[in-house]
């Protein structure tokens, strides 16, 4: 670039040293003329009253004179970037701005006398008289040198202090006229004489700490005696900046100029020191590194010399030595590791592989090979803490104290994986917390939930950096005993990619006949992992895969009814809430029927989280109407003087808040989840479908209609492609049994018919809606309504059978949920009625069908099938299979 003035000039002098005029001059003796004269005249000459010696004074003012009477009053004004000059200096200046060469040519055509003043700001690419500073340095051009880039090369020497007094143009450069600044002084002043020694000790000791500045420039210094030019000379070859620098021509007293010189190197001197300091830190590491590996080679060529290289570890390696001797090894094991461990004695330590032998050392040290907690089998014990943390959950409860009550018998229990799985937040995480707090053993859980490599469970090699064990061997190492309770978290919600499938790592570990002898890659040693209790927690169990799911003992978690969600929140939602919220010194109650409405109306899940969540809204809300009356009448908002005030401990101790159905309603404002009234009216070509999903049981209703058109089926709704073949076989089912259904012929001839299951931005698929595709098309095709309170569950095939489905739990409590009254339930899926709770089947009509035929007379309050006496002909009256559960 071109606006290069002086900001490379420092490059192009060659070094600091700042070159003097060493001419024999007169120098001023002892006056006493003002020290800070600045005036654009000669000095006037002094009243007798100042003198004392009149020869040295009228050679000083002559001298002044001359000087003065040289400089024109009016000069062009060179802007510089980065760089002070001051007088008696010779600097060369690289000049390309426009601007600054024409000031420069203006300055050759008069006397070469040019006044230097430093910017501001160095970015300002066209400075005016507001970006400079007021003082400068008047300057004679000695040299000008014509560079290639239509640069000139300047060199200049410093004549005198001055000002700027009068702005003058600024195009097309810089002028004004100044007033030459003359610093006089008397050498007799006790104090500028302390001042000048004083400088003249701290520049010396600068110049012999700074590597940069050669030892010459000290001897010039000593050489210079005249005040003025040594307290410049020394300001030149300090490394401070232009603001720091610029000080110094700001003042107009000599003694103030050095009193700025001395706290400019006062300052760099206590930098090199502290660079000094840091410096010496760093080589006596070095050197200390350095000793200590030579000393280390001095002793591992003694022990070889001695023979016993091999018996001793050295100081540094000790106490991994006692380390692994503590951790009780097995024999298989401790012949390898001390095989690494002698072989790390040997390896230098300044050596990559040092480092990656001892992290494994220290590895094997780390993780439990004999250490135990002690197992409390005290069954009434384990009952109490199980039914104190969880509220119903039977069926897991049952389970974990038959495996208490076998570990009474025999002590140990092999093949004891457990696999908790149902929708989210029924406590699967929670359970297999209490199991182990109620055993008395460690807890260590593990995501597997994005699980893709291998390598998260078997470790990584050694021979990779970074490398370190899978999951399942930290955790060993986090739990600290040989016996933990390990919860695989989401074990349904690993995947596989090119890096290997972590489900297919995971078969050693929860196979009890090969846990025992577990190798992870980075450890490559076997390690035991038989007395661990494994439970892992699922929410599908259909996407664990099939060799994983044969080696654990699936426990299903069900859905919370309604009444049961009720009494979790009062037993542990709430407790816990009120205390997470600061409010446990209110008195504050949630009725019955207002934690039912927040239940039934304001969520709609299998668990309790979203009850959780709008339990705390209102809590905040309560908290907030209580800090805001608090802290009105105690008038202050900090919450430790709050909780000490009168009206805090007046509040928690009178009033109490009852939180009914109309506060809910006011805190939460309209329920979310509200049965609409003619949801459940009997309508024609609708049929309501009971759906199973991760998160529990949901209502599918699926709508038909039939229209002139093309004569196609239409699906909507995002149907999967099982979802849409079970739509092709109800409605071939009844096309080729139209006459038993009393339909005709062609009642699909020359029609559209147009299949839609709302909520069309929700994935759908599976065969159990073949009985709902079906009765809906029979609904659609007849004209007749189909109950608005009945649901219904089931695959179809082209016969007409019914069969058997999965999730009859979870829909029977969407159907409950929902009002409705009549459930249809595939014949062969009685078995699994007969396990589920009565709670969830009792008020419930469960009606059993094997073939569509069963369904009939009880689908359509008036009955759309013609009476036939043949063969083809069904009989419902005859055929109905029906079972009441009260």
């Amino acid at each position: 670039m071109n606006d290069t003035d002086s900001k490379d000039g420092k490059d192009t002098a060659g070094n600091n040293e700042v070159q003097t005029n060493q001419d024999v001059r007169a120098r001023l003796r002892n006056f006493s003329v003002p020290r800070s004269s600045t005036r654009p005249s000669p000095l006037a000459p002094p009243t007798p009253a100042n003198m004392t010696s009149s020869d040295d004074l009228l050679q000083s003012i002559e001298e002044a004179e001359k000087r003065g009477t040289m400089i024109p009053s009016t000069l062009p004004v060179l802007p510089l970037r980065d760089i002070v000059i001051y007088p008696h200096m010779i600097f060369p200046v690289l000049i390309g701005r426009a601007s600054s060469l024409k000031a420069v040519a203006e300055a050759l055509e008069r006397e070469k006398y040019i006044f230097l003043v430093a910017q501001r700001d160095p970015t300002v690419e066209e400075p005016g008289f507001g970006d400079v500073f007021e003082y400068g340095t008047v300057a004679k051009i000695l040299q000008v040198l014509r560079l290639p880039n239509n640069l000139l090369k300047v060199l200049v020497e410093g004549v005198m202090q001055a000002r700027i007094e009068r702005p003058g143009k600024t195009t097309p450069y810089l002028e004004a006229e100044i007033a030459t600044v003359n610093v006089l002084h008397n050498v007799r002043d006790r104090q500028l004489k302390a001042m000048v020694r004083h400088s003249a000790e701290l520049f010396a000791e600068y110049v012999k700490d700074n590597r940069n500045l050669p030892p010459e420039v000290l001897g010039a210094f000593e050489n210079i005696d005249e005040p003025v030019r040594k307290l410049y000379y020394a300001a030149a070859n300090v490394q401070q900046s232009v603001e720091a620098k610029q000080k110094i021509l700001d003042k107009t007293d000599l003694k103030d100029q050095y009193f700025e010189l001395v706290q400019m190197l006062s300052g760099e001197l206590e930098l090199l020191k502290l660079e000094a300091e840091i410096d010496t830190k760093v080589q006596d590491q070095i050197q200390r590194s350095q000793r200590k590996y030579f000393i280390q080679e001095q002793i591992r060529t003694l022990q070889k010399e001695l023979g016993d290289d091999e018996t001793e570890a050295g100081p540094e390696l000790q106490p991994l030595k006692d380390a692994l001797d503590e951790a009780g090894l097995p024999e298989t094991v401790r012949a390898k590791v001390m095989e690494e461990f002698d072989r790390l004695k040997k390896t230098n330590s300044m050596s990559p592989e040092f480092s990656v032998n001892r992290t494994w050392l220290e590895w094997i040290s780390n993780v439990p090979w004999t250490k135990r907690t002690d197992d409390d089998l005290d069954v009434t014990h384990v009952r109490s803490i199980l039914e104190a943390d969880h509220y119903g959950l039977e069926k897991p409860k049952q389970r974990i104290l038959e495996y208490i009550s076998v570990l009474n018998l025999i002590g140990s229990m092999k093949g004891q994986i457990l696999c908790f799985v149902g929708p989210p937040g029924v406590g699967k995480t929670s359970l297999a917390k209490s199991i182990a707090r109620a055993t008395g053993r460690n807890f260590v859980r593990i995501s597997l939930g994005g699980v893709r490599d291998e390598a998260e469970i078997r470790g990584h090699r050694r021979t990779y950096i970074g490398a370190q064990p899978g999951k399942i061997v930290q955790a060993m190492k986090r739990a600290g005993s040989v016996n933990p309770v390990i919860l695989l978290d989401e074990i349904d919600k690993m995947s596989m990619d090119f890096r290997g499938d972590p489900s297919s790592a995971l078969l050693e570990v929860l196979d009890p006949e090969q846990n025992a002898g577990f190798n992870d890659h980075y450890l490559e040693v076997d390690y035991d992992l038989s007395k661990v209790l494994f439970i892992a927690t699922a929410n599908v169990m259909f996407d664990i895969p099939g060799p994983l799911l044969d080696r654990l003992e699936v426990i299903q978690l069900s859905s919370y009814l309604e009444p049961d969600k009720v009494e979790i929140a009062k037993r542990h939602i709430l407790p816990k809430l009120i205390k997470e919220h600061g409010l446990s010194d209110f008195k504050i109650t949630f009725k019955d029927a207002a934690l039912l409405k927040i239940v039934r109306e304001y969520t709609r899940e299998a668990g309790v989280r979203n009850v959780e969540r709008e339990l705390s809204s209102i809590l905040r809300k309560l908290a907030t109407e209580i800090v805001t009356e608090v802290g009105t009448k105690a008038g202050t908002s900090k919450p430790e003087e709050m909780k000490k005030s009168a009206a805090y401990k007046r509040l928690a101790k009178s009033k109490k808040f009852v939180v009914d159905e109309a506060l809910v309603e006011k805190y939460l404002r309209a329920p979310k989840f509200k049965v609409k009234e003619g949801e459940l009216t009997d309508k024609v070509g609708v049929a309501m479908g009971l759906a199973w999903t991760s998160m529990g049981g949901e209502m599918l209703p699926v709508e038909v209609t039939i229209m002139p058109g093309a004569e196609r089926l239409t699906l909507t709704g995002k149907l999967g492609d099982v979802m849409k073949e079970s739509a092709v076989a109800a409605l071939s089912y009844l096309r080729s049994n139209f006459a038993a259904f009393g339909l005709d012929a062609d009642f699909a001839k020359g029609k559209e018919i147009h299949i839609h299951v709302p909520e069309g931005a929700i994935p759908k698929d599976g065969p159990s809606a073949g009985i709902t595709m079906t009765l809906a098309l029979l609904s659609a095709a007849s004209g007749r309504p189909l109950r608005g309170d009945l649901a219904m569950t089931g695959e179809v095939t082209l016969r007409g059978n019914v069969l058997p489905i999965g999730g009859l739990n979870e829909k029977l409590l969407a159907a409950k949920r929902f009002g409705v009254k009549t459930v249809f339930v595939p014949k062969a899926n009685r078995k699994d009625v007969e396990e589920i709770s009565p709670v969830v089947t009792k008020n419930l009509e469960i009606i059993y069908v094997e073939k569509i035929s069963d369904a009939i007379p009880f689908a359509f309050r008036q009955r759309p099938v013609r009476t036939v006496s043949t063969k083809k002909t069904l009989k419902p009256a005859a055929k109905k299979v029906v079972s009441r559960k009260k």
